[in-house]
């Protein structure tokens, strides 16, 4: 299932998690935090905001409707958001509102071909790779790491298998079912931060942390550029 054709098509409704930064959460930010054990409000204080200055050029994989995209807009008012997706999310996202500051790409498999080289001080995903399997992963490293300026940082949400353990499966709203499956089969494949922390370094990256520890479900990488 987690092929490029599979996302294509699964998530063509564009995801939605609602207001990020609301400390009063929608119905449906309260779903989802609650199956990951975390609050998307002090992820967006502690995984983005530090690494973003008001004139940071970022780059985020899969905004789907644009809820991680929208909050990152309000932070930096002289930068640029770059989006890449399987889907057409100018519909939901709007660019002609941002005065250029937002510019969305239509992706057609993980080349990131459309997007400069050297370009963005930060690159972001939420929700993405957990449904990618480990091959996927690979390619998405690999391929966005020269698109990313030295030193600059790279922050991923990701599933890791360990802590869903011991988090519990169903808890955490992934069918225990899933463990008797191989990964062409699941929309949860299989992965953990040893073979994140080994896949990132493989693909060039520097590994800052491969869990910052901010949701109990998932892990959340950290990565960075080398000069």
């Amino acid at each position: 299932m987690p092929t490029i054709d599979w996302l294509k098509q699964e998530f063509d409704y564009g995801y939605d998690s609602g207001d990020v930064l609301s400390l009063v959460p929608n119905d449906t930010r309260k779903q989802e935090e609650k199956l990951i054990g975390g609050c998307y409000r002090e992820v967006f204080l502690k995984a983005i905001l530090p690494h973003v200055r008001p004139d940071a050029k970022v780059l985020e994989l899969g905004p789907g409707k644009g809820s991680w995209s929208r909050a990152i807009l309000k932070y930096i008012p002289e930068g640029e958001l770059q989006v890449v997706d399987f889907q057409d999310v100018k519909q939901w996202l709007h660019p002609e509102n941002y005065g250029g500051r937002l510019i969305c790409r239509l992706a057609e498999d993980n080349s990131f071909s459309r997007v400069e080289d050297n370009y963005f001080d930060f690159f972001w995903s939420f929700g993405v790779l957990c449904h990618n399997n480990v091959d996927n992963i690979a390619e998405i490293l690999k391929n966005a790491l020269p698109k990313v300026k030295p030193g600059g940082l790279a922050v991923h949400q990701y599933g890791d298998w360990n802590k869903l353990d011991d988090y519990g499966w169903e808890k955490g709203g992934v069918p225990v079912t899933f463990q008797q499956q191989p990964d062409e089969q699941i929309w949860w494949p299989r992965n953990n931060r040893a073979t994140m922390y080994s896949v990132a370094q493989q693909a060039g990256w520097s590994v800052v942390t491969a869990d910052l520890g901010l949701v109990e479900r998932d892990s959340m990488m950290v990565l960075r550029r080398l000069p």
